[in-house]
């Protein structure tokens, strides 16, 4: 049971998404079978240390706000634990990004600006830096991919730290968060969602920037009453993008 507690506060489902992302990218580039499950190793590495690390952090505020959705919360796994299994994560991330060869480092730049995120940015105007930093090196990392790759796969971060935000927009805000998102507010949030995401379409892969705007913009409007919606239509885009032409 507490197993499955500590799992739950590790944000499964971003984690499952971008580690998904981030294996499908890699095969999709041609890497070998081993230099595969390195990266898939790495990249998932990262995103637990990061999940752990934000409900760590976040316990507190957790509280305050009621989230009965999160683990510590509800007591099932204690906030010590959830800190120790960050730092093991985060331990185990070093390694595997620099067996996963070129692009390791930047694979940790990444991992670190998210815990920079997590302690502290994601309560300044900057708060989509970190977002943008980590998903615009992350296909260099997995697939070695070259400047615009990088610079729409960074679109796509900014596109996805709106998204993700969006559902705890009223929570983090009475506790005191003040990200970019924040200060925006609800509905200019839903509304700045589908521009990054279809400006890295266009970047990236033009010929599909319709189906992407179609679906960012139906997420945006539908957000209102499914707030896990946009998110769903970042990853969505993601894995739109990142699929091989034929």
């Amino acid at each position: 049971m507490a197993l499955f507690a500590l799992l739950g506060a590790c944000h499964p489902g971003p984690a499952a998404a971008v580690t998904a992302l981030g294996l499908a990218h890699a095969a999709a580039s041609g890497r070998r079978p081993r230099e595969c499950a390195l990266v898939g190793a790495a990249v998932l590495a990262g995103q637990l240390s990061v999940g752990w690390c934000n409900d760590a952090v976040d316990a507190r505020r957790d509280v305050a706000a009621g989230r009965r959705d999160k683990p510590v919360v509800r007591g099932a796994v204690s906030a010590g634990t959830v800190r120790a299994a960050a730092a093991t994560a985060l331990a185990a991330c070093v390694p595997l990004s620099l067996a996963a060869g070129r692009g390791g480092a930047l694979h940790l730049t990444g991992v670190a600006a998210a815990w920079a995120y997590d302690l502290g940015v994601k309560s300044t105007p900057f708060s989509w830096v970190p977002y943008a930093v980590g998903f615009g090196g992350l296909p260099v990392f997995t697939g070695r991919a070259g400047p615009r790759t990088a610079t729409a796969a960074a679109l796509l971060g900014v596109g996805a730290h709106l998204a993700d935000v969006l559902p705890d927009l009223d929570g983090d805000r009475a506790t005191g968060v003040r990200g970019l998102p924040h200060r925006w507010g609800a509905r200019r949030t839903r509304a700045a969602i589908p521009l990054p995401l279809i400006a890295a379409a266009a970047l990236l892969r033009p010929e599909r920037a319709m189906a992407v705007t179609a679906v960012t913009t139906a997420a945006a409007l539908a957000g209102g009453r499914v707030p896990k919606a946009p998110f769903a239509a970042a990853v969505l885009t993601a894995a739109l993008l990142i699929t091989p032409r034929r």
